[in-house]
């Protein structure tokens, strides 16, 4: 039997090829096969079962097992035959075949692992978050592409540090001396940074988009409530982030703080009003007297709040224009908050009748003039008041409860409308200033 193992066939380059190592070759092909075959037939289907997953993406999987499995071959065959190599010689390393193979089966592996999570995982957690009827598909679709990005930007620095490390090109840009402390700075120094980074984004990601979210869902928290506790998650982890990738890039923060003390008391004194800000940000968030959807007004506009930032927060206009308001005059400044304990607000028409009137009618007709209108609220209940016994006219009031805050001005110019059809309809007057002159001849 080992005579025949043995029995050379024929040369490759220098290397004997026997019938032990062509056996040994097709045996590992039709092992590769069968795993092949057993992953696409029976497995793959299981994990898939109730995926909601394109015929293109599926067909993609597919081609990335053939090229994993080709890969595999490859490397089976130059390790069989003794074919690995030496491509190049540098200083440190050999460029080899092998090397080469590795490099490839492991972006492969990769690539394989990233559709998985890009199309299983977190395709799967947003479809059955889209059945949530409270979030838009457009948001939905934005934050998967986001977690999606984010994913394969993580794994292709993985990559990089891969190839950084196997094919020894890892150079030192330039070396510092802090002190006593020598600083050695690195090009995966650079590349650590950016994974850490990345990482902290996906880490916020995950803690928003699925803990706090199945949170939000039970616990029926509002949106302003959701912004803050995500924002002051972001800060929280950004800041260590930031600190971490200090470390990786091999800067140590008391050298820093103690040779720019100078420094940083000048730079304080100069952004004085942004540090302002950013404290008057975090006050908000705590303090939650303004929240996201909320309803301003301070001075002559009035909008909705859409983003509080660290340093300023997004206000949108009744014109879809959006004004930066720094964050200080949230916090220092008189602000009115139409909707900050309760989504319906209280307003009123004014309206002026002849002197004569039957305010029986008048009443009556004003709270008739909201029947038809679908925004003002039946709950609680519109009300007219009698203000005064004008000079000219009798002054009455129309009040009601609207949910629409940002087109009131319209719904009360509808309202108006109805108004003076109804009392043409039923011949009431509305007067205009009347004033007696008198002339006194000498």
């Amino acid at each position: 039997m080992n005579e025949i193992l043995s029995y050379h066939l024929f040369d490759l380059i220098n290397q004997s090829i026997t019938v032990g190592k062509v056996t040994t070759l097709f045996a590992a092909i039709a092992l590769l096969f069968a795993i092949y075959r057993a992953i696409l037939k029976k497995y793959f289907p299981k994990v898939f079962e109730g995926a909601e997953i394109d015929v293109s993406e599926k067909k993609n999987l597919t081609r990335l097992l053939r090229g994993l499995v080709l890969l595999v071959f490859v490397l089976a065959a130059v390790l069989t035959f003794n074919q690995n190599h030496i491509l190049y010689r540098f200083e440190t390393f050999d460029f080899t075949i092998v090397l080469i193979i590795k490099a490839l089966l492991f972006v492969q592996f990769v690539r394989l692992i990233d559709w998985f999570v890009s199309n299983v995982i977190i395709h799967n957690y947003y479809a059955a978050r889209s059945r949530v009827k409270k979030i838009s598909d457009a948001t939905l679709s934005q934050s998967e592409i986001t977690a999606k990005r984010l994913v394969q930007s993580i794994f292709y620095v993985i990559v990089l540090l891969f190839a950084l490390k196997n094919f020894h090109i890892d150079f030192t840009l330039f070396n510092r001396n802090f002190g006593d402390k020598s600083v050695e700075f690195k090009l995966s120094n650079i590349i650590n940074a950016i994974l850490v980074i990345l990482s902290a984004r996906l880490f916020v990601w995950a803690i928003i988009n699925i803990f706090f979210f199945n949170v939000y869902q039970k616990q029926k928290i509002d949106v302003g409530s959701q912004f803050a506790v995500n924002q002051l998650v972001k800060y929280v982890v950004y800041l260590i982030a930031i600190i971490v990738c200090f470390h990786v890039l091999g800067i140590d923060m008391s050298l820093i703080l103690g040779g720019a003390a100078a420094l940083l008391v000048g730079i304080g004194l100069g952004l004085q009003q942004t540090f302002n800000d950013f404290i008057s940000g975090l006050v908000i968030l705590f303090e939650r007297s303004v929240s996201v959807g909320d309803v301003l007004e301070f001075g002559s506009t009035v909008g909705v709040v859409k983003k509080i930032g660290m340093r300023a927060s997004m206000i949108e206009t009744r014109g879809n224009t959006s004004i930066v308001v720094p964050n200080h005059m949230l916090v220092n400044d008189k602000v009115v908050n139409w909707n900050h304990f309760n989504e319906r607000v209280r307003f009123n028409v004014d309206v002026g009748v002849a002197y004569g009137s039957d305010t029986a009618l008048i009443k009556k007709l004003l709270l008739q003039s909201l029947d038809n209108n679908p925004y003002a609220e039946k709950f609680p209940a519109p009300f007219v008041r009698f203000q005064n016994f004008g000079d000219s006219s009798l002054d009455f009031s129309l009040y009601f409860f609207s949910r629409n805050l940002l087109i009131i001005e319209d719904i009360k110019s509808d309202i108006r409308l109805e108004i003076d059809q109804l009392f043409r309809d039923n011949n009431i007057t509305i007067p205009f200033p009347q004033s007696d002159i008198h002339f006194k001849r000498d």
